[in-house]
């Protein structure tokens, strides 16, 4: 598996080796061993699957307690998939990274916990799966405006997303609880 940096050192991009022929492809999407060596610890509980269609901007997501890492990845379509630094002791405190995840690349990211994530579908429709090494706690779940000039994300939007009321409900990283 590749090691893709990004512009926060602890969110990685991991390229799979994929081995296809005139049948079709076969990777690995998971191994606890090979993610070990990579830096990637923890045990993951649970797996989750979301659809969405085109403009359709989820997060951004995170648990104040319970916090979850989060392995994700596209089967269907394309996504626009952001991490932001929540920890207010971090050097990269507030700042983001994003980058695409699509069915073709084949990429996974790893978001670990003290991250706020999102991600903006770009296809028709984009199935996202991710597992997580922490339980949903609705409870302990915050979510920060997907828009927050402070941070200042660079979607690539075609007009205004689609949101659920709970994410146009977001907070300014300003009011947000974060992490220490």
């Amino acid at each position: 598996m590749q090691v893709i940096a990004t512009d926060l050192a602890e969110v990685l991009l991991l390229e799979p080796k994929v081995f296809g022929d005139a049948r079709g492809f076969f990777l690995e999407s998971y191994n606890k061993r090979v993610l070990a060596e990579i830096g990637i610890q923890g045990e993951f509980v649970q797996d989750n699957h979301s659809r969405s269609t085109r403009g359709v901007l989820r997060g951004l997501h995170y648990q104040l307690q319970q916090a979850q890492g989060k392995l994700v990845r596209v089967v269907a379509g394309r996504v626009f998939d952001v991490a932001v630094d929540l920890r207010r002791s971090s050097p990269t405190f507030g700042r983001w990274t994003g980058f695409e995840l699509s069915a073709e690349n084949k990429r996974i990211a790893w978001i670990p916990p003290g991250f706020g994530h999102g991600f903006l579908v770009l296809s028709d429709s984009a199935d996202f799966l991710y597992k997580t090494t922490d339980y949903y706690a609705p409870e302990h779940e915050r979510c920060v405006r997907w828009n927050d000039p402070a941070i200042g994300i660079q979607w690539p939007l075609d007009g205004e997303p689609l949101l659920s009321a709970k994410d146009r409900e977001g907070k300014l990283l300003r009011d947000a609880e974060v992490y220490p």
